[in-house]
């Protein structure tokens, strides 16, 4: 599940106060929730909790229907991650990694892509997206090197464009051009060069505030329905990247400790999010 090793248990399960953390609020929101007495969940908070409990797509419906609400549609990119990935996810606790739809929502990180990038279980839902802020939000661009911004900017607008042109009915990638290509001056005219290209393996630097410049090799593995990308980041080993990676498990993510304090909504903020 990702959480830190502790004694030995009498009885197998999780605990509450785990169930909250993995699900980004405070225990006693959920204690709260599973008494009853709280307010009606929103969808955001049962799809935090179908996470946080590995449910499969069948019993995230269940729990949908238990609260009274009308399960995600299936044929969209759903933002419910297969037990599966998140399985992968959690055994790579050295290496950043993370689950992204095509259109670029995050939707799951481990431990190390937190400390790289940020924890984005803490931004309102509309900042999560990888696209819209690296060109709507300036602060976006702060852990990338700026002579490496135009190659970002390209790669983001030509996989957005096949996206686009593979569901042409799909209302969530033709809203999210229409809103960067009235926003972004930039967006619009890469998008007039009707560049395309999907997602692929490469090579991304990464000006870190504490470890420093890290040149990280870009996997992506595609899920079944092409529509959900594991992400992960790697260091080959002898350089000096690797050396900072290994400085940024013992730092970063100590940095990112979650408060017993969070809101019901999630937790406290972290570093910018990485484009």
């Amino acid at each position: 599940m990702g959480l830190t090793p502790g004694a030995r248990r009498r009885t197998p399960g999780l605990r509450r106060e785990e169930v909250a953390s993995l699900a980004g609020m405070s225990v006693d929101y959920y204690t709260r929730l599973e008494q009853s007495r709280g307010p009606r969940p929103s969808r955001q908070m049962l799809t935090a909790l179908a996470r946080a409990l590995r449910l499969t797509d069948d019993e995230r419906d269940h729990l949908f229907h238990l609260a009274g609400e009308e399960p995600p549609r299936r044929e969209s990119v759903s933002q419910h991650v297969r037990p599966g990935l998140l399985l992968i996810l959690d055994r790579l606790h050295d290496t950043p990694a993370q689950v992204v739809t095509d259109c670029g929502e995050v939707l799951a990180q481990n431990a190390m892509a937190c400390a790289l990038s940020g924890d984005v279980s803490a931004r309102p839902p509309r900042e999560r997206n990888l696209v819209r802020r690296f060109f709507l939000d300036p602060a976006a661009r702060v852990l990338v090197p700026p002579e490496d911004f135009a190659e970002h900017a390209r790669a983001h607008v030509a996989n957005l464009r096949a996206v686009a042109a593979a569901r042409p009915d799909d209302p969530v990638p033709r809203a999210l051009v229409a809103e960067l290509r009235a926003g972004s001056a930039e967006f619009a005219r890469l998008w007039e060069s009707h560049e395309v290209a999907v997602r692929r393996a490469s090579t991304k630097r990464f000006v870190h505030p504490v470890v420093g410049v890290l040149e990280l090799d870009c996997e992506i593995m595609v899920a079944h329905d092409h529509r959900q990308l594991l992400i992960v980041h790697t260091a080959r080993p002898g350089t000096e990247s690797y050396e900072r990676l290994r400085l940024l498990r013992v730092v970063g993510v100590q940095d990112l400790a979650p408060t017993s304090t969070s809101p019901p909504g999630g937790a406290a903020p972290g570093p910018p999010l990485r484009p």
